[in-house]
């Protein structure tokens, strides 16, 4: 395990480390009500599309605690679930794990609450596994002196362990690859340079943090071997949803000749949705835009639009890393065959 946790579960509580006080603050927070927890997944206090997942898993149980002697415990569970969903749209992680959960009070048994609790902690075991396979397969296509461009954060902050295409630069360096990642600053939240940034400098791998505007420049006049993503969901036909500013880090790489490949696990990929067109995008606060760190950077009363995540078209993929292995094009066969497996 990293020296920092995002989600654990200690003393019958959620503990979630608050990512909006990173890097210049390690704060954790405990959470006893699952309400808290959808504040919390809503807010971006935790952040990832696993681990969310993960969270609203043990929120979940939270839920499960506060109502276990009520008669009403089932129909306070549907209601936890259904505003757990509610909290971000985008990543499919939230409805898988929330689902997975809800099959098990589909058909009560006794001891429920240690019922949901048990299966909270194997999707929290399960994460970890499945980021390390991740990281592994995805060394196949990283070369012994890789320079890699990543957007966003996908490392163990946004899961409970390794993560997905940070996981990888992770690994790469823990074999002795002389890897240098450039990290786009990912604005407007800036996951790159507090998350990311704050990830390879505790793990010692070399980096350089560039804005997002530059990355196209950066690939013009440096060598770069490919970038590596993450996703919140990926379509049926390789379309991929992942935050905001990887569609164009895609044309990008296209027109300079650079791999791109997006690492993710099984349960980011959602068969029923023939294309990126019908995922839903969340849209969040304009001040994410007009602010920083409380700051204003922009006129007062100045229009926004916010888009969290914007849909990457399977035509710019190179492949999709997950744990059973590397899907290339076309994507459409491959994707159902691991999904299904």
């Amino acid at each position: 395990m990293t020296s920092f946790q995002s989600v654990t579960w200690r003393d019958q509580k959620l503990v979630l480390l608050d990512q909006t006080m990173l890097p210049h603050q390690t704060v954790y927070r405990q959470y006893e009500d699952y309400l808290d927890v959808v504040e919390a997944i809503a807010t971006m206090v935790v952040r990832g599309a696993p681990a969310i997942g993960v969270a609203a898993a043990f929120g979940l149980v939270l839920a499960a605690q506060a109502e276990q002697n009520s008669p009403n415990l089932i129909a306070s569970l549907n209601l936890a679930a259904e505003q757990l969903l509610a909290a971000r749209p985008t990543a499919v992680n939230l409805a898988w794990a929330v689902k997975r959960m809800s099959k098990i009070w589909a058909d009560p048994a006794e001891g429920l609450v240690a019922v949901l609790l048990a299966e909270a902690n194997q999707i929290y075991l399960e994460d970890i596994e499945i980021n390390r396979r991740i990281g592994e397969h995805g060394q196949a296509v990283v070369p012994d002196q890789a320079q890699v461009i990543h957007h966003c954060n996908t490392g163990a902050l946004a899961t409970v362990d390794y993560g997905t295409a940070l996981g990888i630069i992770r690994i790469a360096h823990e074999r002795g690859k002389q890897i240098h990642a450039y990290l786009d600053e990912t604005r407007p939240r800036l996951q790159g340079a507090g998350l990311s940034a704050y990830e390879l400098q505790a793990y010692g791998v070399p980096h350089t943090l560039i804005v997002d505007g530059a990355a196209a420049h950066v690939m013009q006049t440096r060598q770069i071997d490919l970038c590596l993503v993450g996703c919140d969901r990926v379509a049926a036909n390789g379309d991929v949803a992942n935050k905001i500013g990887t569609y164009g880090l895609a044309i990008a790489a296209q027109a300079h000749g650079v791999p791109f490949y997006v690492a993710c696990p099984l349960s980011s990929i959602d068969l029923s949705l023939p294309t990126g067109a019908e995922i839903e995008i969340e849209e969040r606060s304009g001040t994410e835009v007009t602010h920083i760190q409380g700051v204003a950077i922009a006129p007062p009363h100045t229009p926004v639009y916010n888009p969290a995540f914007d849909v990457t078209p399977a035509a710019y993929i190179s492949g999709i890393i997950t744990e059973k292995g590397i899907i290339y094009p076309p994507f459409s066969a491959g994707l159902a065959s691991q999904a299904r497996d």
